[in-house]
């Protein structure tokens, strides 16, 4: 038996985290880790998607070189192959970037899946091995999830989530997508860039369902432009899977493709945790109940991320592992989680944090709004990016802002400006006064705070009284 101040169960963009300010802290830290550093987020998901959507945008930018006064001879087309080449690379390093940090916090690392024997201990087994025990006393449970796959979706090898379209040996010819969330409308954007024909299917009568309505139906019409097909407003049934393909029905009409991408969900990943001999409680869709300072219903076991069931991002889930070790160290902090940016890499960008136009009215608040076209604005047009806006809603009585909404180029960096301006309780007219550099895109969100009040020299605006 080896003991520890805390053992950290998962090692993706929460657990890692943790792991790490516990033995920066002083503390004797264990993390225990089945198969890779980074989860989900590194592996199967953020930075993988990420890398392929790079590469596509090159390839973008490449086909419209004559715009910007550049040839270019020759056939511009993806090379599949290496694209994932790259992509296994580029997570290659940051797994050995995570392997460094943790070593250099005198982190002790355990290869296995972890199982409680009761509160206070987990064994650690790796294939035979009969499995090391540790004892802790305090646990951060951070394992993450995992694509939901109901049960009237056939199995095959045709039917894919996530995890095994970024490892595809070629591009699909045709890829039908049932979803249209941000895995699905991301995954669309891409291999549509790529050429390969895209169909999405979304039961509700928007994609994107919970961003503003104006991005999302901005981005459907861009998507639409780009070949994209968009069924909304009905579900996909007769969902059939051969050695060649996939097909199913939407209302009357029959949709077939060489492969379903099924991105409706992801559930959490607790099984073998043995979480009822430690006392931590879970809810009916399995997610581990947690106070506001992540402990959940065990004295001294918390838990982080996904499996959480709260907000599944991993810049959440890194900032909650934060919160949680300093708890743990007797310096609780307020955790900023309502204030979390969402972030959807499709093509034009999103970027959103705050309330929405339409939540603003569900809860009967008066607002103002500030709009700002990239259309207007010098660097998106010397970058020949000119499509979306950045808008900003603004609380009628106080001018606090209360929701940023972007889409545009680089939409999920600019968001970033928005946070701490609401973190700290910014009024529109202050966002407004904080002096932007030219010719930036930054502008745009200066600029939208002052369309807040009428007071945008330029767009067409007319001043509130």
């Amino acid at each position: 038996m080896e003991k520890f101040d805390v053992c950290v169960i998962g090692a993706g963009p929460g657990g890692y985290v943790a792991a790490i300010r516990a033995g920066q802290s002083g503390l004797k830290t264990a993390l225990v880790e089945k198969e890779f550093f980074g989860g989900t987020c590194l592996n199967v998901g953020c930075i993988p998607t990420k890398t392929l959507i790079a590469g596509a945008e090159v390839l973008s930018t490449a086909r419209r070189a004559a715009e910007f006064g550049v040839e270019i001879s020759g056939e511009i087309r993806p090379d599949w192959k290496k694209m994932l080449a790259r992509k296994d690379e580029v997570i290659g390093k940051l797994r050995n970037g995570i392997a460094g940090l943790e070593k250099a916090a005198g982190v002790t690392v355990f290869s296995g899946r972890g199982e409680f024997l009761n509160r206070r201990q987990l064994v650690v087994a790796a294939g035979e091995d009969a499995g090391t025990v540790i004892e802790a006393s305090k646990f951060i449970i951070a394992t993450g999830s995992e694509p939901l796959v109901p049960g009237f979706i056939p199995q095959g090898e045709r039917v894919l989530t996530s995890t095994e379209l970024l490892s595809l040996p070629k591009l699909p010819k045709s890829l039908l997508i049932l979803g249209g969330g941000v895995i699905g409308c991301e995954f669309a954007c891409l291999f549509a860039a790529l050429g390969t024909e895209v169909t999405v299917v979304e039961m509700l009568p928007q994609i994107l369902p919970a961003t503003d309505s104006e991005c999302a139906g901005l981005l459907a019409r861009r998507m639409e432009s780009e070949g994209i097909r968009l069924l909304n407003g009905k579900p996909l049934s007769d969902i059939k899977c051969t050695a060649r393909g996939v097909s199913g029905k939407v209302g009357d009409e029959t949709l077939r493709a060489e492969y379903l991408l099924v991105s409706i969900g992801r559930r959490p990943v607790t099984a073998g945790l043995n979480l009822t001999a430690a006392g931590v409680k879970t809810s009916e869709r399995g997610f581990i109940e947690v106070d506001e300072n992540f402990l959940t219903s065990a004295p001294g076991i918390y838990a982080i991320g996904d499996a959480v069931g709260k907000i599944m991002l991993a810049h959440w889930a890194s900032a909650a592992a934060e919160a949680a070790v300093s708890h743990i160290c007797g310096k609780p902090v307020h955790f900023a989680g309502t204030l979390t940016p969402g972030c959807i890499f499709t093509s034009p960008e999103i970027g959103t944090v705050g309330l929405s136009e339409e939540q603003c009215k569900a809860q009967n608040i008066a607002y103002n709004v500030g709009k700002f076209p990239f259309a207007a604005l010098g660097k998106a047009m010397a970058m020949g990016e000119t499509e979306g806006f950045v808008k900003i809603l603004a609380d009628a009585a106080t001018d606090q802002v209360l929701g940023v909404h972007i889409i545009g180029p680089h939409a999920t960096d600019l968001i970033a400006e928005a946070v701490p301006a609401m973190l700290l309780e910014c009024t529109a007219r202050e966002l407004g006064r904080a002096i932007h550099a030219h010719p930036t895109l930054g502008e745009a969100m200066m600029e939208a705070a002052h369309a807040v009040h009428g007071e945008c020299a330029h767009i067409p605006t007319r001043k509130r009284r």
